[in-house]
């Protein structure tokens, strides 16, 4: 026979924690139900008692839901069931590492069927959960930016298309940028900003000077200059200068070695 369950809702909304009280007062098997009414009195409570089962909403005041699992420790958290209303990011997150949540307002069929599930991982528990670390990484990764490969540039009534990789440097022209690609200079109506932020990958680019960036993969040398400048010698044999001011961010892309 299953053990009656222990169980904690952390949720901001009176209300949300009214309902899932009365879902829970319906059902045998559940022993004792505490609620807080923020993550930081989550947190307090989980630390100070034993639950089985943690109902935790995920935005709230003070500590959110994943700010509690951090502050206890995922190895360390019982069984928990996310409640929310729909945020997307989190949904997406929580579908990915099959872990179970309550949309606002909550469904008596969903209720069901989530708590039968919450019971069977209670009774089977052994350890920390690995979805619950892998829930808290997807969390604090980095969201990943994809840059474009190909440039659609206007020339007369077509737009030519240009790959991003082969461009050698990109240099300010006042409110344009001149983009340089095997010798040829192509003319675009934008900002060296604009491209930076937007177009191209800093894995592959950097800015060495106020108006010059540069693609790595195309330097063939650098030399020492004045006053802690270089002299960045690209591989069709152009040279730039790359400003004192922004010689470390090439230096962090590049190892000296002497």
């Amino acid at each position: 026979m299953s053990r009656a369950l222990r169980v904690l809702i952390v949720d901001d909304d009176p209300l949300a924690r009214e309902r899932l009280r009365v879902l829970l007062a319906a059902e045998d098997g559940v022993a004792r139900v505490d609620e807080r009414g923020d993550g930081v009195e989550g947190v307090e409570a989980l630390k100070a008692e034993a639950y089985d089962l943690v109902f935790l909403d995920v935005q709230m005041p003070r500590l959110d839901g994943f700010g509690v699992i951090e502050a206890i420790g995922a190895e360390r958290m019982p069984v928990v069931v996310f409640s929310s209303a729909y945020v997307e990011f989190a949904i997406r997150a929580f579908d990915a590492c099959a872990l179970d949540y309550l949309l606002k307002p909550f469904a008596d069929e969903r209720f069901h069927a989530t708590l039968r599930r919450a019971r069977e991982a209670v009774e089977h528990r052994s350890g920390a959960d690995p979805r619950m670390e892998a829930l808290l990484g997807m969390i604090h990764a980095p969201e990943r930016v994809e840059y474009p490969e190909r440039l659609a540039v206007k020339v007369g009534e077509q737009y030519r298309l240009l790959d991003v990789r082969a461009i050698d440097a990109i240099q300010a022209d006042g409110n344009h940028v001149r983009l340089r690609i095997e010798g040829r200079e192509t003319l675009l109506h934008k900002t060296l900003s604009e491209l930076e932020e937007r177009v191209l990958d800093p894995r592959l680019f950097v800015r060495i000077h106020r108006s010059t960036i540069v693609n790595l993969s195309r330097i063939a040398a650098l030399e020492p200059l004045f006053h802690g400048e270089l002299s960045v010698v690209m591989k069709d044999g152009t040279r730039l200068t790359c400003s004192r001011r922004h010689r470390p961010k090439l230096q962090e892309r590049v190892l000296f070695i002497t």
